[in-house]
């Protein structure tokens, strides 16, 4: 069976180029205004990406977006009518052979599969691709340029062989491997971004790549949700997650009440009742370079505060995302018996998520980064919606969070729970350093996304 599949690739790849020249001799001219956007993963769950198809769409370009669709991505995507959206199908793990085997068809595949979905897509004058991952990705797209004429043009959110080594270990020589092709590949764009100057810097020194920065921005919808859209979302979650929910006998029957917040029947008023929980979101992807026994530990020594009489309010812990430790740490949240903190790990539709961070008290963001060289995208959010976060910290995290600014950062589960029980021990007073966070991001000129993009990469596609 594997066999047989390496060889109906192999015979597709060298077709491939055939069809992709014939096409090209009737297609030539048509690609001034076009651009294809490539993500060998989830649409759904690639915002940056999905971003730049929404930014190129409002600078006159029609969009191509090619990827997996796992996950619904933004409304305002979906009902852009200058956007089109390409699945990509994922190749079914194959139960025989050596893993390396394995690897080496599922990478066969991809190549093939890729290179005709943008054979058969209307030639672009960019392809705008996302790194990692870029294996296969990088050669295939670089190679179809050449045949229609495109610039290749990666965006570079980490380094692929880094996230590789995480799970094989930095020597192996899959690894290896994939570290000169990522070299080699990498410099047969035509233009280059990057998440941070730390990685502009270190593609430039080892390995002779020029790369503008482009800054992670939060898009317009993420800002601080108003307390009448806080209420709609505590009772809409509190149908599936009882951290949510009011109190199960209200005292009072003209009044609706979630566990944040309370809506006066009659006339509609939302309030915040007094003894509230605090509210601690966090996004996670669920993989091997985020700890969430940090958190774990953490919110055990903050239970037990409270348990030894600490004046700190009782927590609720939404932890969002998907990936595959979710199972793992679920089994692990279940067998605790935490008496004042309560986690719940809710999979949110995407116009949900900046509603759920905008009412939040506290952000935590666990990403560490396998080469320290890029920044959380779910920091940037947390910002948008002016909520103050602490993060575990890594090499470069401080072009984004600012120590004692607009959060903290910590180094253990010992340190984080120091810093919960300092933020959380006069909550909600206006007076404490939890709300001074949340007014200096509230008094930050931060600039969003389509700003940003349109100072930054517009003015790279002058030409076009």
């Amino acid at each position: 069976m594997a066999a047989s599949c390496v060889a109906l690739a192999a015979v597709a790849l060298l077709l491939a180029p055939l069809l992709l020249v014939a096409r090209q001799r009737w297609t030539r001219g048509r690609a001034a205004r076009h651009v294809a956007v490539v993500v060998l993963g989830d649409v759904g769950r690639s915002p940056r990406m999905q971003f730049h198809a929404l930014s190129l769409a409002k600078s006159g370009f029609s969009v191509t977006l090619l990827g997996f669709c796992n996950s619904k991505p933004y409304d305002d995507l979906l009902q852009n009518d200058r956007i089109r959206i390409v699945g990509l199908t994922e190749l079914p793990r194959l139960a025989v052979g050596p893993r390396l085997l394995q690897y080496g068809v599922k990478v066969m595949y991809q190549a093939v599969h890729l290179m005709w979905k943008l054979m058969w897509t209307e030639p672009a004058a960019y392809i705008f691709l996302q790194n990692p991952p870029g294996l296969p990705a990088i050669a295939v797209c670089w190679f179809v340029g050449c045949v229609c004429g495109s610039k290749l043009v990666i965006d570079w959110h980490n380094y692929g062989y880094s996230i590789m080594g995480l799970v094989h270990g930095p020597r192996h020589p899959l690894v290896l491997l994939a570290k000169w092709y990522e070299k080699v590949c990498g410099r047969l764009s035509s233009l280059n971004l990057c998440v941070t100057h730390a990685m502009r810097e270190d593609l430039a020194e080892n390995w002779a790549i020029k790369a503008v920065t482009v800054h992670d921005k939060p898009a317009s919808f993420f800002r601080e949700t108003p307390l009448d859209m806080q209420h709609s979302l505590f009772m809409k979650l509190g149908r599936t997650y009882p951290a949510f929910r009011g109190p199960a006998a209200p005292r009072d029957p003209g009044t609706e009440r979630s566990a944040f917040t309370a809506r006066d029947v009659r006339s509609g008023a939302v309030t915040r009742p007094r003894g509230r929980p605090a509210l601690l979101v966090s996004s996670t992807s669920w993989t091997e370079d985020e700890d969430f026994s940090l958190l774990l530990s953490a919110l055990e020594k903050f239970d037990q505060l409270l348990c030894d009489g600490e004046s700190l309010p009782p927590l609720v812990c939404a932890i969002t995302g998907k990936g595959p430790l979710k199972d793992f740490y679920g089994r692990l949240i279940a067998q605790k018996r935490w008496r004042h903190v309560q986690v719940c790990t809710p999979w949110l539709e995407p116009e949900d998520y900046p509603l759920l961070l905008g009412s939040a008290d506290l952000g935590v963001c666990l990403h560490k980064s396998s080469s320290g060289l890029d920044l959380p995208m779910k920091v940037v959010d947390m910002f948008g919606c002016r909520l103050p976060v602490c993060a575990v910290n890594f090499r470069c995290l401080h072009e984004l969070v600012k120590h004692e600014e607009n959060g903290l950062v910590f180094e253990d589960a010992a340190q984080l729970a120091a810093q919960l029980q300092m933020l959380f021990s006069k909550f909600p007073d206006p007076a404490s350093k939890l709300c001074q966070f949340r007014k200096n991001l509230r008094d930050s000129a931060l600039p969003r996304w389509d700003e940003s993009w349109e100072q930054t990469v517009r003015p790279l596609l002058a030409d076009t």
